[in-house]
């Protein structure tokens, strides 16, 4: 939820500002070289060109009685904002201030420095003295923000509550109250607000997936699934609201539920079906995994989780006959997957092949597994009833 200051400063008419910050007349300064070049960084700062607007203002003559030092430095502050050299910023724009310049928008700009700086009292403070400005709603915004850094919860809501009744049509600021209460943990309330603005403003996809995802984060699990489960009959094809869902109900165990929505997304993107197998495998429905995993295109994935399901299923000859597919797509340099190899060999009665395969484990949890394996083989070999 950070601001992003260069956003903001496109929200005022650039050119507007530059011409209204007390500028004296051109006629007033004919034949004044230093008039010129001040004129000059008005135009590069219209036009966009905020380095070269700086390089016009390094011709001024600042020893000039008749330099206007306050638009001066105007200018330069709204370069190095434009530049985002916030430092410089900030200290051009108090020069300004302090020579003369009395239009209160320069204060708008001097908050965005402050903020930027994460001087937020002083953004606060600077918002205050900008008269008429600090009503426009991006500064509202600002202000709010500099508020929940300074932790006051407070005066975050109360000047979101501002903005609403002065901007009743703008629905960012109920949104943004949303997922303040949920990091203020007041998630009944967050819930209430968050349907609130779902159901009044134009959401997007985007809007729904942020709010459940908040929810589901702070473990509200039941609210974000409604939420999201809304979101999913809107946007049936979108892949992020699928996948967040199934997570929803994983995070509460619900792992069929979880693999079936997985399973549905995947005929939209089939990447997703090593996901969705994955699940159904956790679910103890191996033959539904099986049956998922035979579509999976990447042949590396494809064979790692089939070698696995085999597993699980007990199906140990199936499992060892995999060297082969293992082999081809480059497996066999995951040692993880060499022990599950050597595994299933063990069980399928094959000690030699099983040890070559532990012979090249050396990651210490799997050469210790690796020696334990060696040790049961070995009991089977001396004691084979023990092994039936």
């Amino acid at each position: 939820m950070r601001i992003q200051i260069t956003a903001l400063i496109k929200r005022f008419r650039f050119l507007s500002i530059v011409l209204s910050l007390s500028f004296v007349t051109t006629n007033a300064w004919s034949g004044s070289q230093s008039v010129d070049f001040l004129e000059l960084a008005a135009v590069m700062l219209r036009d966009g060109h905020s380095d070269r607007a700086l390089l016009a203002l390094q011709s001024v003559d600042l020893e000039n009685e008749d330099t206007d030092l306050a638009r001066f430095y105007t200018l330069q502050g709204l370069a190095y904002i434009n530049l985002n050299d916030f430092v410089a910023a900030k200290d051009s724009l108090l020069d300004a201030i302090a020579n003369g310049q009395t239009d209160v928008v320069i204060y708008t700009y001097l908050a965005q420095a402050h903020y930027a700086l994460k001087e937020y009292k002083n953004a606060v403070h600077a918002i205050d003295q900008s008269g008429e400005y600090a009503q426009r709603a991006n500064l509202i915004i600002l202000k709010a923000q500099s508020y929940w850094h300074l932790e006051k919860p407070d005066a975050t809501i109360r000047t979101l509550n501002e903005g609403l009744r002065l901007y009743p049509q703008d629905y960012s600021f109920l949104r943004r109250k949303v997922f303040y209460f949920v990091e203020l943990e007041l998630f009944q309330e967050a819930v209430k607000l968050g349907r609130e603005y779902l159901a009044q403003s134009q959401a997007v996809v985007e809007d729904y997936i942020a709010i459940g995802n908040a929810l589901r984060l702070s473990k509200q699990y039941q609210e974000a699934q409604t939420i999201l489960e809304i979101a999913r009959l809107q946007y049936s094809d979108n892949e992020t609201v699928a996948k967040l869902l199934a997570h929803t109900y994983l995070d509460q165990g619900q792992l069929n539920s979880a693999a079936f929505i997985l399973e549905q997304a995947a005929l939209l993107n089939p990447e997703l079906l090593s996901e969705a197998a994955e699940v159904y495998r956790r679910a103890n429905r191996f033959h539904k995994a099986l049956t998922l995993n035979e579509g999976i295109q990447d042949q590396q994935v494809k064979f790692k989780q089939r070698l696995s399901i085999l597993l699980a299923l007990k199906q140990f000859e199936r499992a060892a006959n995999m060297e082969s597919s293992l082999y081809r797509v480059g497996l066999l340099t995951d040692q993880h997957v060499r022990y599950a190899l050597a595994y299933a060999y063990f069980s399928s009665g094959r000690f030699e092949l099983a040890s070559q395969h532990l012979d090249h484990l050396s990651e210490s949890e799997l050469f210790r597994k690796g020696v334990e394996l060696r040790r049961l083989m070995q009991i089977c070999k001396e004691e084979p009833w023990k092994c039936l």
